[in-house]
């Protein structure tokens, strides 16, 4: 059966007309006739029987009628959820973000999202970045945003920004009133650390290892706020991405800019490199990236105030 065939039975079926069915659909009186043959041929007897003055329903036709029915309902159903889909009327879309970027600049992106699509439901993932790239790979989510992989494999990595590292220290430190830190001094008090494998902390480790240096840690949380807040209460410094400044402000700690060596990574949007997005992916990478280039955009990282 073909939906066309449907149409062409039950236009007859509830009029028990073949002039008033052809007005009905806009078809001539062979093309009507060929169609309900056609689904009478394909499902093996008559459905109508039709005389010079009326048309009637077989016992057959009958029990067609009310599946066909349902069954164009379905469908007409259908094509409109979908019609609602690709225009954005309606539809879901799953995105993937690193706790930095989830709880900093995540926000202002779907804001402005939702400006434009007020029916299009986001499922966000707030997971650490190596369960982002994972999650992106499995197909769990559409988009994700984390650190550029070292092996991008399967992966799209569309870069947003560079982030650089700041110190994070107690209100009281004398460290806080400097215009910079170096790692030296940083290091010299008790550091406070994201848990492994938090890809802060191997970035972390990694780099100072290249400059002869070793991240000795005192105290360890897996969430930045728990760092940012046992740093304001005195128990050590520590160091995050710029993104994350205002946040550890709030908290009650200081940033001040870190350098020798500067320790900063490339963060970006990633996405299934043989995978087409959806719609709705696809108009939630389309704000993301018009935020990331906008010279008022909301990637524009917050200044260290001194």
């Amino acid at each position: 059966m073909t939906v066309k065939q449907l149409r062409a039975f039950l236009a007859v079926a509830q009029s028990l007309s073949f002039a008033q069915a052809c007005e009905r659909l806009h078809l001539s009186q062979p093309a009507l006739s060929l169609a309900i043959k056609s689904l009478e041929d394909s499902l093996g007897g008559p459905l109508l029987v039709r005389t010079t003055r009326s048309v009637a329903l077989t016992p057959e036709g009958e029990t067609l009628l009310p599946l066909a029915r349902r069954l164009l309902a379905d469908w007409d159903n259908t094509e409109e959820l979908l019609r609602q889909h690709f225009t954005l009327q309606l539809g879901k879309v799953a995105i993937a973000a690193m706790p930095s970027f989830a709880a900093n600049q995540l926000p202002l992106l779907l804001r402005a999202f939702r400006d434009r699509h007020p029916r299009v439901n986001v499922a966000v993932h707030d997971v650490i970045n190596e369960q982002v790239l994972e999650m992106v790979r499995n197909h769990r989510v559409e988009l994700g945003i984390g650190f550029e992989p070292e092996q991008a494999g399967e992966l799209e990595f569309t870069e947003l920004y560079a982030d650089r590292f700041v110190a994070v220290l107690p209100a009281d430190s004398p460290l806080a009133r400097q215009a910079q830190v170096g790692w030296e001094q940083l290091l010299q008090g008790d550091f406070i650390a994201l848990q492994r494998p938090s890809a802060l902390r191997l970035l972390l480790e990694e780099s100072l290892a290249r400059s002869g240096r070793t991240l000795t840690v005192a105290f360890e949380s897996h969430q930045l706020v728990t760092v940012g807040r046992m740093v304001a209460c005195g128990l050590g410094v520590s160091a995050i991405p710029s993104l994350c400044i205002r946040q550890m402000q709030e908290l009650g700690a200081v940033c001040v800019p870190l350098d020798e060596p500067v320790v900063e990574r490339r963060v970006g949007l990633l996405c299934h490199a043989g995978r087409k997005l959806s719609s709705a992916a696809q108009a939630l990478r389309v704000v993301i990236m018009e935020v990331s280039r906008s010279p008022t955009g909301g990637f524009v990282l917050p200044v260290v105030p001194r």
